[in-house]
């Protein structure tokens, strides 16, 4: 029999939780989540991120290098228990905090209603619509019969704890294991609760239900439907289904109480590997497609997808831009929850910094800055000479800083915003800074790749649609400044919302909007921008600041 070991985690109210925990060579990440503390595992477990940092208050943990003993930092998903220890989970190193989900839309176009699937009013008169986001998946429950939307349910992808974006569940489900428990997480763990939510929350019964819409990235459909996605992770990138496509409920283990086996599912089709059917969702939604001047849709996730309208033709890209936006990878990064800094704006001479977060949580008790107030900084830091063009702190800027607010973080200068927060103080970094532009040179190349291809300009475009969940938060002055948006007005930018969304509703309410989307899907043609001659120079311009 295994010894037990006493795990001592102390709670933010003050209070300390046991846990028993066998000395079974199990990860601390995993003893914690199996107690129900889950922790931002984001990378899926391979150490490259800070997601799951814990802080070790008493005791000692065996890491990969060697035994650890208290006072220390560990990344929980790379330490295991030799005996008792205490530890504190820091606020932005834990997932069970509600995400903010793009549940907002607009559809820009006239529809019909003509159903997706038949209906008997009283009946089977009720579907539902998902949009399955990499990090968030949001339910719709609507009345057939008169197409009203009516409820919402929302919630995080429990396949985050397999990682934070495509490439490491692409990589996750080489283990066959991996894929059935990837599958049973976005199905059973996080579709049927919300649509069983969004049931009770309209007053209508699961029998009811007379079949669903679905968009999501092609990595996420896969996953859903249980096909392998590997080959998506390998040149030529080749999907093993991109059409639409109708499954039943019983085939994807859809299998809530009272809902027949048989109900069936439409998937929207995609456009490719890395453009999938939320992104086809989206094109049509927005209006772009009847735009009578050049459009362009840029959806910022986990991912960047882009696509131009140019005299009726169609051109697409990804982006292999990071989930940097989202908050991975840097020092107090977090997803857009509450008690996240969502906005920043920061003056020199005076010394002026001002924030506001989700919630409107004080920022003295905030759990870590979303990608929208890391846009705010770039921007205003640029603007007022604490940042260089090479996204470095200006010495004599940086010396200017009250001494509470100068921070050095493992070498490199940090702008410190509260004194304490978790694991220490709530800053932003010069490490931080690399892997933002990094990100927004990615986005920003190719957007302009985009424009080269089909010979017009930045300025020729009558409109931008940023769709997405993060476009929600962005000061899109910021957004352009700092060249996430390169050489637009902000005049041009329409922020949209979940358009996925929006499209799915479509196609469940019209059912003629799908004849569309398959249409559009053969006429689109989409770039890798990996073959681009030009992407490379295009990125290592766009890692600086205007």
């Amino acid at each position: 029999m295994n010894q037990v070991a006493n795990l001592q985690v102390e709670l933010d109210s003050g209070g300390r939780r046991t846990i028993p925990a066998p000395r079974d060579n199990r990860l601390l990440a995993d003893v914690l989540a199996a107690h129900g503390l889950p922790l931002n595992t984001r990378c899926g477990q391979r150490g490259l991120c800070r997601g799951c940092e814990v802080e070790l208050r008493e005791g000692s943990l065996l890491t990969n290098i060697g035994a650890v003993s208290a006072p220390a930092t560990v990344q929980a998903c790379r330490a295991r228990l030799t005996g008792e220890a205490l530890i504190h989970i820091p606020v932005r190193s834990r997932i069970e905090h509600g995400p903010q989900i793009g549940e907002t839309f607009e559809i820009a176009i006239p529809y019909a209603h003509q159903p997706l699937f038949p209906f008997v009013p009283g009946g089977r008169d009720t579907a539902f619509v998902v949009d399955v986001g990499t990090t968030t998946v949001v339910v719709l429950l609507v009345d057939l019969v008169t197409g009203e939307v009516l409820s919402r349910a929302g919630a995080f992808n429990e396949q985050i704890r397999f990682g934070d974006n495509v490439v490491t569940r692409i990589e996750a489900a080489h283990k066959p294991e991996n894929l059935a428990a990837m599958q049973r997480a976005i199905v059973m763990e996080t579709i049927q609760p919300l649509l069983l939510q969004a049931c009770e929350r309209a007053g209508r019964t699961v029998e009811r239900i007379a079949g669903g819409a679905i968009a999501g990235n092609t990595t996420m459909l896969h996953l859903l439907v249980g096909e392998d996605p590997t080959a998506l992770g390998i040149a030529p990138f080749t999907p093993r289904f991109i059409a639409g496509r109708e499954v039943l409920a019983g085939e994807i283990k859809l299998v809530a109480d009272k809902l027949p086996p048989a109900t069936p599912i439409q998937l929207l089709p995609g456009f490719s590997a890395y453009v999938g059917a939320d992104i086809t969702a989206g094109v049509f939604a927005s209006g772009m497609v009847f735009d009578p001047t050049p459009s362009l849709l840029v959806d910022i996730g986990t991912n960047g997808e882009i696509v131009l309208q140019s005299g009726g033709k169609l051109t697409a890209c990804a982006t292999a831009a990071g989930p940097a936006f989202e908050g991975c990878g840097l020092r107090c990064g977090t997803r857009a929850r509450d008690g996240a800094v969502s906005d920043l704006w920061l003056t020199l001479n005076p010394f002026q910094l001002e924030t506001e977060t989700i919630g409107k949580i004080p920022l003295a008790s905030a759990n870590g800055l979303c990608g929208s107030a890391y846009v705010d900084f770039l921007a205003t830091a640029r603007s007022c000479g604490l940042l260089t063009t090479t996204g470095r702190f200006e010495l004599a800027a940086w010396e200017s800083l009250p001494a509470q607010n100068r921070l050095t973080d493992d070498g490199e200068r940090a702008l410190r915003l509260t004194e304490t927060n978790g694991a220490g103080a709530l800053r932003i970094s010069e490490v931080d800074v690399a892997l933002l532009l990094q990100a927004k040179a990615a986005i920003g190349a190719g957007i302009e790749i985009l424009l080269e291809t089909a010979g017009i300009r930045a300025t020729d475009l009558g409109r931008v649609y940023l769709a997405g969940g993060f476009g929600m938060h962005l000061n899109v002055a910021h957004a352009i400044a700092i060249g996430l948006l390169p050489g637009f007005r902000e005049e041009q930018v329409r922020v949209v919302g979940n358009t996925a969304l929006a499209g799915a509703l479509l196609a469940l309410v019209d059912r003629t909007t799908l004849d569309e989307m398959e249409n559009l899907r053969t006429q689109v043609e989409v770039i890798e921008l990996n073959l681009a001659a030009d992407f490379e120079d295009r990125y290592i311009e766009h890692l600086l600041l205007p």
